[in-house]
């Protein structure tokens, strides 16, 4: 036995978004995935290495994380956090405006990196913080009036206050391009990796996820003392190390700890203690999404939750590299693996697995012109998402070697499989979209 599609709002219609909203986000997200593997692609045959600076590789990352990964944590935030907070979802009319707003200045950002044109890259710059201030405002005023949920409503507090530091941090660094004051890029390189993909898309994968796998499985909600627990401990994860980025304790920050401590410093401990926490905070986490997986009335979740269960997978495995750059282990570039498994393996991983999900969910929820509103298998052309399963895969594993053997070839051949699955993706979403709008037999 299933649950009817929209079962989990618990009633609440009203605060259930036009499809055209949250449909529009997640296919500028299936557009961006694709951009990026070409801008990948163009960056390595260019010979661009990931050593940072401006370039088509650091195109192709903001591709991700704006284009993809933040495009869907504004289509599915917008939809879920009412869901949280029973508040009424926010003005259709605005997120659409926003959406205009933020798709083409994600676009003229990423070109602006790409070209080294400072002045795309400003105007992409200002257009994507205005729109993610606005949505931020809207979310803010949702979460204020928050009247269930506490656990989804205190991660979904700590993602927008991470937003908030994300855009500070961005723009200071886009300010440092351009040559104007601003304060040290280490300092500011340091906040913003963190609280960008820990920080906002983090929390607000972990917290969307106590609605999401419980949804799909069919199964209860995790307890909400265990939520919150698991939030108090990724909160001081992130604040530790925070604390620990280069600059914010100053100078006396890196004073070793004791005439016998040796070479660790402040830093290195405030990093061992914010990893230390954030292993809890994950352990508890993925204990309550096993158990939910575990008790759920449906078992066989196919090949998404494959996907969302490899992110998991990555998570734990980026705090493993984060102690290694701690301790400056002499592992080849480090740093850019370390970002592809937090961005790439974790993240992008689990944004994908869910999309495969959430997009023939809420497809059947809105139905079609026939009697029969379509199910949500019905609307899934299974053969595209098995491509995109093979390619994904077989990209992100091809990319780890080229960037530890730093290959440019094998960048491009990682780029084309990349490009190849992003393409089947985007047929799938084509197609949903199709059988949406034709009436069920």
């Amino acid at each position: 036995m299933t649950a009817p599609p929209g079962a989990f709002l618990g009633g609440a219609k009203g605060r259930l978004l036009p499809a055209s909203i949250p449909l529009r986000f997640f296919g500028a997200a299936t557009a961006f995935h694709l951009l990026a593997w070409v801008a990948l692609g163009v960056g390595a045959l260019q010979g661009a290495s990931f050593g940072g600076g401006l370039g088509w590789p650091l195109a192709a990352l903001h591709l991700v994380t704006l284009g993809v990964l933040a495009m869907t944590a504004l289509g599915a935030g917008a939809q879920l956090l009412p869901v949280a907070t029973r508040r009424p979802a926010p003005g259709h009319r605005l997120l659409a405006a926003i959406w205009w707003l933020y798709t083409p200045g994600v676009a003229l950002l990423a070109l602006g990196m790409g070209f080294a044109r400072l002045a795309l890259l400003a105007a992409g710059a200002a257009m994507v913080a205005l729109a993610l201030v606005a949505w931020l405002v809207l979310m803010l005023g949702n979460l204020l009036g928050a009247r269930g949920m506490p656990g989804v409503v205190a991660h979904g507090w700590g993602a927008m206050v991470s937003l908030a530091l994300v855009l500070a941090s961005a723009l200071a660094l886009v300010a440092t391009w351009l040559g104007w004051p601003s304060p040290s890029r280490d300092t500011l390189l340091g906040l913003h990796i963190l609280f960008a993909p820990y920080g906002f898309m983090g929390l607000l994968a972990l917290g969307l996820s106590y609605i999401l796998v419980p949804m799909f499985a069919l199964a209860d909600a995790p307890s909400e003392r265990r939520q919150l627990a698991s939030f108090g401990l990724a909160v001081a994860a992130i604040v530790l190390s925070a604390l620990a980025a280069p600059g914010v304790l100053g100078d006396g920050g890196s004073a070793p700890l004791g005439p016998a401590s040796g070479p660790v410093t402040v830093p290195v401990a405030l990093h061992v203690a914010a990893l230390l926490c954030a292993a809890a905070a994950i352990t508890l986490h993925l204990r309550m999404m096993r158990t939910a997986l575990r008790g759920g009335m449906r078992r066989e979740l196919g090949r998404s939750f494959t996907l969302v269960r490899i992110a998991w997978g990555g998570l734990a495995a980026s705090l493993v590299l984060a102690l290694a750059l701690v301790l400056d282990a002499p592992v080849p570039q480090l740093g850019a693996l370390f970002a592809l498994c937090v961005i790439g393996l974790w993240l992008l991983s689990f944004a994908l697995g869910i999309l495969q999900r959430i997009l023939p969910f809420l497809a059947a929820m809105h139905g079609g012109s026939g009697r029969r509103a379509r199910t949500p298998s019905a609307l899934t052309h299974d053969g595209a998402l098995r491509l995109h399963f093979i390619c994904h895969l077989s990209a992100l594993g091809l990319l780890a070697i080229a960037i530890s053997a730093d290959l440019a070839w094998l960048t491009l051949l990682a780029a084309v499989v990349g490009a190849l699955g992003a393409s089947a993706f985007g047929v799938f979403y084509v197609v949903l979209l199709r059988r949406m709008r034709s009436p069920a037999r």
